[in-house]
């Protein structure tokens, strides 16, 4: 066990490592982060911020000698960082769980290989295996392997040469090319495994999104209890056959009745963040505990919640204006609680914060989020 008053390692200084470093924090433990931007939410409030480069080996050197274990906040971290990293201090999520999680490509090939739920789907390497593609594929959705999220480097085409004009617009970098589903509803599991094999599966959450970034998760899911019990056993598999240690997120299609797997995160997912205020342990203190070998927390929700994002056209007027939103609003609603992130500029379509509505009656909880999401301006027409 690595305990505190030990200092741990972030790589990213996202939100999500600001809520790693706050749940550090409140365990005892100091934390290192190494984001390069000097405004990163997590640099703010960690102990120490070193604003370099994921690539850079003296700043990774530096994180290493200062730290007894290290982890990361988002999947984009190089998987070399990690295997550096990795000789001489230990690093969960491993290089290799989060190689796979990283590349689109590798992922379905990982889904298909291990026998585990996934939509039909092919590799796109070059235009040859456009060309190919069997035609029962379309319409699809065409998503750069690398780099996407929130919708980012994707692209919805219907037919082989609107597939082929896609493929060009993103530079001939390796892509898959997905059927379109028919979906009945979006749901993720977020879940923490040890060292020794434990498992801990916070209950299902129920998603939608709006422009591709998620909007609303109720939790618990209004599905199934078997589909529920399934998308936990379907999850604890993925973590099982990757070896993983940490927090992982994943997300489900929903399609006739059967669940789909759509994307792995190496990682805290967004449609955990009520794991803070509505589960006895939070998928943050989750991963403080997995990282260093305590035993993982209970992940029981204690209330029923539902989760909104706060995405930056909130700080814009009709006009286009830059001004604050009327945070007056949301503090006025019982059992809500806002949470920002400190990010340094809000503009469209970025995770700016997020609320959580709780309560005991889940009808009413979503009701009161739904009331308040419009209350402080988020609307239904793209704006």
């Amino acid at each position: 066990m690595i305990l505190p008053p030990a200092t741990l390692g972030m790589l990213g200084g996202g939100q999500l490592g600001r809520f790693f470093v706050s749940a550090a924090h409140e365990m005892g433990y100091k934390v290192w982060v190494l984001d390069p931007d000097p405004n990163s939410p997590a640099g703010l409030i960690a102990d120490h911020h070193i604003v370099s480069a994921y690539d850079d080996y003296t700043a990774l050197d530096e994180l290493a000698n200062g730290c007894a274990a290290i982890t990361t906040e988002f999947e984009n971290v190089p998987a070399t960082t990690l295997d550096y990293l990795a000789k001489f201090v230990p690093v969960h999520p491993s290089a290799s769980a989060v190689a796979v999680c990283q590349n689109r490509v590798a992922e379905k090939s990982f889904l298909a290989d291990n026998g585990l739920p996934h939509g039909p789907f092919a590799a796109i390497r070059c235009e040859e295996n456009l060309r190919t593609a069997d035609e029962s594929l379309f319409p699809a959705v065409l998503k750069v392997a690398r780099f996407g999220y929130d919708g980012k480097g994707q692209a919805r085409v219907a037919n082989r040469d609107e597939a082929l004009h896609a493929f060009h617009q993103f530079g001939g970098e390796s892509c898959v090319l997905e059927k379109m589903l028919k979906l009945d509803s979006e749901m993720s599991v977020v879940l923490a495994r040890d060292e020794a094999g434990n498992v801990r599966c916070f209950p299902a959450g129920e998603n939608s999104h709006r422009h591709g970034i998620l909007d609303v998760t109720i939790m618990p899911a209004r599905i199934e209890p078997v589909l529920a019990a399934r998308a936990r056993d379907v999850a604890q598999a993925i973590a099982e056959r990757l070896d993983y240690v940490g927090t992982l997120g994943v997300e489900f299609f929903v399609c006739g009745g059967q669940l789909v797997v759509n994307e792995m995160a190496p990682r805290p997912h967004n449609s955990g963040h009520h794991t803070i205020d509505a589960c006895v342990t939070s998928q943050y203190e989750q991963q403080v505990k997995a990282l260093c070998g305590l035993p993982l927390g209970e992940p029981r929700a204690h209330s029923a919640a539902v989760m909104v994002n706060l995405l930056g056209e909130l700080w814009y007027d009709a006009d286009d204006n830059y001004r604050e939103p009327d945070w007056s609003v949301l503090q006025a609603v019982p059992n809500l609680r806002v949470h920002l992130y400190a990010k340094h500029h809000a503009r469209p379509g970025r995770k700016m914060g997020h609320f959580t509505v709780i309560g005991e009656n889940a009808e009413q909880v979503l009701a009161t989020a739904l009331q308040a999401r419009a209350a402080i301006g988020i609307r239904d027409d793209g704006h």
